[in-house]
């Protein structure tokens, strides 16, 4: 990424500051990063914070810069979109973060020219190991692919998908990953109470389980199956328990969950895209 790049964060919610957050800690200019948001407060937080410009004005935003990140709420996306479809005369590159709204849909808002990636990154971004998923639309060229890996990969790890359907299976998978190992350490945490074990301690040695079991996924390069198998002794106590999970179908309970969540995503995108 050239470091005169010019990048517009429109809405400075909590991802548009991990995003800064991580350009900032890679070298990335402050100088060279826009900011719009309506709420003037929080404006006043992100410029005493980062040392950016910012504006509530969206459309003038757009007008001076080479990448604009579209960082509101999905329910917004539209009227964001026309408010700065003629200042894009210039063809920035559009990041879209917004989830479930089709790319369709944002060019169709746009006026229908524009370069556009769409994303679906998650909350670990905001502690700099997010995962995100990205599709591109026929306009982006490989420079600008390029550059969108850059600034997402400035929270985390970047996956790019073949298609815009497969963006719903990443939502389903990482996009809403996170709140699947909340639950799971909130169950274990429970448990371990019901056994007798302290509150706060039993959700501490969750919590670290869960962060020490990654951290062996992450830096194995043995499958998630092989790991498993090894740390699973015959006729003992983890045995006992997957086993349990088994006559459960706990992998069939996994595999509708993210299902539903696929189908929801779908139905989002045709929810928000139903402007007219």
């Amino acid at each position: 990424m050239q470091k005169t790049t010019t990048i517009g964060f429109i809405g400075a919610g909590n991802m548009s500051y991990a995003l800064i957050s991580g350009l900032l800690k890679n070298g990335f200019s402050a100088k060279n990063i826009r900011l719009s948001d309506k709420d003037e407060v929080l404006l006043s937080q992100r410029q005493v914070e980062f040392g950016v410009e910012t504006f509530t004005d969206n459309a003038q935003l757009a007008a001076q810069c080479e990448v604009i990140i579209l960082a509101v709420k999905p329910q917004i996306l539209s009227n964001v979109c026309k408010e700065i479809q003629v200042h894009i005369h210039h063809q920035p590159l559009i990041i879209s973060i917004a989830a479930g709204v089709k790319s369709n849909d944002i060019n169709r808002w746009l006026g229908g020219t524009a370069p556009i990636i769409r994303t679906m990154p998650n909350t670990p971004a905001l502690l700099g190991n997010g995962a995100t998923g990205l599709v591109e639309n026929e306009a982006v060229n490989n420079q600008q692919k390029d550059l969108a890996e850059q600034i997402l990969s400035a929270v985390g790890q970047c996956f790019w998908v073949a298609n815009e359907d497969l963006l719903d299976a990443v939502t389903a998978l990482s996009g809403s990953g996170p709140a699947y190992f909340f639950l799971m350490i909130e169950s274990m945490s429970n448990a371990g109470v019901a056994l007798g074990l302290d509150e706060k301690m039993a959700e501490k040695l969750s919590i670290q389980t869960a962060l020490g079991a990654s951290m062996m996924a992450n830096q194995n390069n043995e499958s998630a199956r092989q790991l498993r198998n090894k740390v699973t002794s015959k006729n003992g106590t983890t045995q006992a328990a997957i086993e349990s999970f088994q006559d459960q179908n706990f992998e069939a309970i996994v595999s509708h969950a993210m299902r539903v969540a696929f189908n929801r995503a779908k139905e989002i995108g045709f929810e928000l895209g139903a402007d007219e």
